[in-house]
């Protein structure tokens, strides 16, 4: 049996569940309700893993409240994640790819990488607040301590797709959508880390020091 490259892997396994039906020697046709089904099952595929990406967000977010024993912090932590998905629909926009799992399978690395990075400066900046006590300095100091760390992952990362965006290779064009998804959501996300999550962080302990709550206030009724 012959069968055309151009289908999908779902296409192609109801030709094969369809063929195998028919007695040997009988051709079977290919009908469009064979070829529906297949559609189907084609465009379940990306919807699956859009709803594995929102999954991972809650199981990275819940992970951190774990870690962190606090509900505050890991939502400062993820607002990171926002400008890594623009990223990526930016990215995918920009290079002409439509959204496909080896697409969605990058966007679920650049989450990891990105919200690790962003508990690097919430981690530094929940530290010097605990001393002394001031939401903006603390930001700004956790903005520019983690810079060139935060930095220096993201190019590494970045630059090791690069050969994957391209499509370099026979067959390479098939997991350029990784490569292409991880470099945009890293370049957005990497700017949101380190100037848009300080932000965050200062605002909302900001407006706790002024109702006297949080470390901050905290910190500077022990050091009255």
């Amino acid at each position: 049996m012959t069968t055309d490259p151009d289908l999908t892997a779902g296409e192609h396994a109801v030709m094969v569940g369809v063929v195998s039906r028919e007695p040997l020697g009988v051709a079977a046709p290919f009908t469009s309700g064979d070829h529906a089904v297949g559609i189907a099952i084609h465009l379940a595929e990306p919807c699956l893993f859009a709803f594995g990406l929102i999954l991972a967000v809650v199981l990275v977010y819940l992970l951190i409240v774990v870690n962190f024993q606090s509900w505050l912090d890991p939502f400062i932590i993820i607002t990171a994640l926002p400008g890594a998905l623009a990223g990526i629909v930016w990215m995918l926009f920009l290079t002409h790819t439509t959204l496909s799992i080896p697409a969605l399978t990058g966007a679920i690395m650049c989450i990891g990488i990105a919200t690790a990075n962003s508990i690097l400066v919430v981690s530094f900046a929940r530290a010097a607040l605990a001393e002394h006590g001031d939401a903006v300095r603390c930001a700004l100091e956790a903005g520019y301590s983690r810079f060139r760390p935060v930095l220096m992952t993201a190019l590494a990362m970045m630059i090791g797709m690069v050969p994957m965006a391209i499509g370099l290779g026979e067959g390479g064009e098939q997991n350029a959508p990784l490569g292409r998804a991880v470099i945009g959501g890293l370049m957005v996300g990497t700017v949101a880390t380190l100037f848009f999550v300080p932000v965050v962080f200062s605002m909302i302990y900001r407006r706790m020091e002024a109702r006297g709550k949080g470390p901050g206030a905290t910190a500077r009724e022990a050091a009255q």
